[in-house]
């Protein structure tokens, strides 16, 4: 018996080319799939004549333990929003706050399809921990800033020399590795990017940063240096190449095109957060048929649960596409394939969806309204399969008690609070 692979029968199976195919399928561990003959030894059968079954999505820019923060200064602005209700908050931030934080923020990306996150936050191995625990794939990228952070009281170097500790050891598991967040342009000198760059080089890991999130940024940007932020980050070496692990540029909201091409020669990450930016009233939304021109990697990312209330990628890739269209008066920009198949980008892994969710029906001729109904109406998840391992089965999380990680959370914020 091959204890990873799962038969489903009668089933609709839709992979990244966004195809409907009926059948009964093997889901194998390494993530591909084949016909089943039905008789093959297998861990379990699934009826799958009311599932769906998809890649499950992949959520590229986080702050996970920001769930902590849901709901907090709504109706603000992003610079007031940060220094009047997120800053002075995060004083008093500690591990076991994060860790409560981020497995509540697990909890709810199992509960909605999600397996894989990209995440920017404080005790980068307290991030790494739950994320192992909980069996999903992540990367947790420790932040990096001039001046000092909950994580590092000391300030920049002191960042540095943790996730370079971090760095020379074993990867918290085969699903799970460190990256390196430098925070932005406007938070990091000169010096301390390029010592993170080296660094991300040494250890072949991701480089994470926020990149023109902001018209100010841009503006400020040009002020310093004569260039804008992707342009400067060109000029002083700090991109990491893709065969060394990379770079993640997340918003990306007011870039030129000879920015966009600068990150298409990097091979770098641009990641859409359009939720967060619309709530923040950011004013710039990443141009995603530009970048595609440019020939950009984009991929999709919520930003955090404080910035967007929400960590679900389904929503998300909603979001996306309805702000292009309506930004770029085009109604054919991202549909249903080509934003399930940016929502789903990279993705070795299984998710199954309730068919018998009335906001699923009708299916259409052959299915095919489905993914149309899936993304902009939307679905309970039923199944998460990752690397053969059920961490969701019939609607029930198993490597994340929901309840007990709630609770936990409601305990968090009281105490959050009262050391603030």
């Amino acid at each position: 018996m091959d204890e990873g692979v799962r038969r489903v029968t009668g089933t609709r199976l839709i992979d990244h080319d966004g195809a409907v195919q009926h059948g009964d399928y093997l889901l194998h561990p390494d993530g591909s799939y084949s016909a089943s003959k039905g008789d093959e030894d297998v861990a379990e059968t699934i009826n799958g004549s009311t599932r769906l079954v998809t890649r499950s999505l992949q959520n590229w820019h986080t702050h996970l333990a920001m769930i902590l923060n849901r709901s907090m200064g709504e109706g603000l602005p992003l610079m007031e929003w940060l220094e009047t209700s997120i800053f002075p908050v995060e004083k008093g931030l500690t591990a076991e706050f994060v860790e409560a934080g981020t497995r509540a923020a697990v909890a709810e990306m199992i509960a909605t399809g999600t397996t894989f996150a990209c995440d920017m936050y404080y005790h980068p191995d307290v991030v790494a921990g739950v994320l192992v625990e909980s069996g999903v794939r992540g990367i947790a990228c420790g932040p990096i800033t001039d001046f000092p952070t909950p994580s590092y009281p000391s300030g920049g170097a002191e960042a540095l020399h943790k996730m370079g500790g971090l760095l020379r050891g074993s990867a918290p598991s085969d699903r799970v590795e460190y990256g390196i967040g430098t925070h932005a342009v406007y938070t990091c000198s000169e010096e301390m990017l390029l010592k993170a760059s080296e660094m991300a080089a040494e250890h072949s890991c991701i480089l994470h940063i926020h990149t023109s999130e902001t018209r100010k940024e841009v503006a400020d940007c040009h002020a310093e240096h004569g260039m804008y932020p992707v342009e400067y980050l060109d000029s002083i070496g700090y991109f990491q190449s893709a065969d060394d692990g990379g770079t993640v540029c997340a918003h990306c909201g007011w870039v030129t095109k000879r920015e966009m091409r600068i990150l298409s020669g990097h091979e770098a990450h641009a990641v859409h957060c359009p939720t967060s930016n619309q709530k923040l009233a950011c004013g710039g939304t990443m141009s995603y048929p530009a970048m595609r021109e440019a020939g950009v990697d984009v991929r999709l990312g919520t930003d955090g649960a404080a910035s967007n209330n929400s960590l679900d990628m389904r929503a998300e890739a909603k979001a996306a596409s309805l702000v292009q269209r309506h930004d770029h008066w085009d109604a054919r920009i991202l549909n249903p394939v080509e934003t399930w198949q940016l929502a789903t980008k990279g993705s070795t892994d299984w998710v199954t969806w309730d068919l018998d969710d009335v906001r699923m029906r009708p299916w259409g001729r052959d299915g095919r309204r489905l993914l149309a109904s899936l993304i902009y109406s939307g679905a309970r998840c039923l199944d998460v399969l990752v690397g053969g391992q059920a961490l969701r089965r019939d609607g029930v999380s198993l490597s994340v008690d929901e309840t007990a990680a709630g609770s936990a959370l409601e305990d968090a914020v009281s105490d959050y609070y009262s050391e603030i």
